[in-house]
């Protein structure tokens, strides 16, 4: 093992490309791979093409992943010349998707059968915070292993914490996904019902960043709502996945979130007014057309 580990990528999407140029620029060597290729701004600044996650696995002391869904992250881990194939003991697996905290126990007892390590850290942040290397990371697995993550997690994002073992970075982004989601739908009601009122949404939004009710959410995104600005930032549709995420595992729990499940069924009308690719703002608009009204257009 080299005193700087090599590091391999795979996920170089929109979250994925600004994380692995933070790598890059901080000296780490990096190789990666992309079924649809790879940035040329990051071969550019030094990363190193492979032609398949069993080489990236093959060619790399720790591996990050940066996927869409827990299929994806599957098919990576395991399918034909996956990370597995790859992998020697020793080396360390971080999966930074956000999928199913059932399946990430799974992959977690599978790769530490090969010897290896795995953390599953999802973060929070979106691409804006992915840019900014200020992302939160969740972290499940060993403090072993973590510890020997942080460093690079530290040049990604700004507020890392191991919160237990295998599976449970993926249960604290669940339930981070939950509250997110209530708040949003939260500040959209809340506006739509000042709307509705007679009463100027913008100037009910500033008046209530200064109360009990004040929220990044409410900041962020209600600002977004009254201005009209959804270009998404983070997609409904993504949103909507997370969400599936929690239910299916609390259906498994025998655990009840009614509240969540009602704004699951708001996403899902959002979606049908063709606004998952939307930033999750645009929840508004689906409380807009069940209410009859919308908010006027900010000055």
């Amino acid at each position: 093992m080299t005193a700087t580990p090599r590091l391999g990528f795979i996920g170089l999407g929109v979250m994925g490309a600004p994380m692995a140029g933070h790598l890059l620029r901080a000296g780490y060597p990096l190789c990666a791979y992309g079924r649809k290729g790879l940035p040329a701004a990051l071969l550019a600044d030094g990363l190193a093409p492979c032609d398949s996650s069993e080489a990236v696995a093959r060619q790399s002391d720790i591996v990050l992943l940066m996927l869409p869904d827990t299929p994806d992250v599957e098919a990576v881990l395991w399918g034909e010349r996956g990370v597995a194939a790859g992998l020697a003991p020793g080396k360390l697996v971080i999966d930074m998707s956000t999928i199913s905290p059932v399946a990430t126990r799974r992959f977690a007892e599978a790769v530490q059968a090969l010897g290896c390590d795995y953390l599953d850290a999802p973060v929070s942040g979106g691409e804006v915070g992915a840019k900014a290397a200020s992302l939160t990371f969740m972290v499940g697995g060993s403090p072993a292993a973590f510890a020997r993550a942080r460093p690079l997690f530290e040049r990604m994002g700004k507020n890392i914490n191991l919160v237990g073992g295998p599976g449970a970075g993926q249960v604290c982004k669940a339930a981070n996904q939950m509250i997110v989601a209530l708040n949003i739908a939260a500040v959209a009601e809340a506006l739509v019902f000042a709307a509705g009122a007679g009463a100027d949404p913008a100037t009910v939004r500033q008046a209530l960043l200064g109360g009990f009710a004040a929220s990044r959410v409410l900041e962020v995104h209600g600002e977004r709502m009254v201005s009209r600005a959804f270009d998404p930032g983070f997609r409904i549709d993504l949103h909507r996945k997370d969400l599936s995420i929690a239910l299916e595992a609390a259906r498994g729990l025998g655990v009840a979130l009614p509240q969540t499940a009602g704004v699951m069924q708001l996403m899902s009308t959002a979606k049908a007014l063709g606004l998952g690719d939307q930033d999750h703002a645009a929840l508004v608009q689906a409380v807009e057309l069940l209410s009859q009204r919308s908010l006027p257009r900010a000055a």
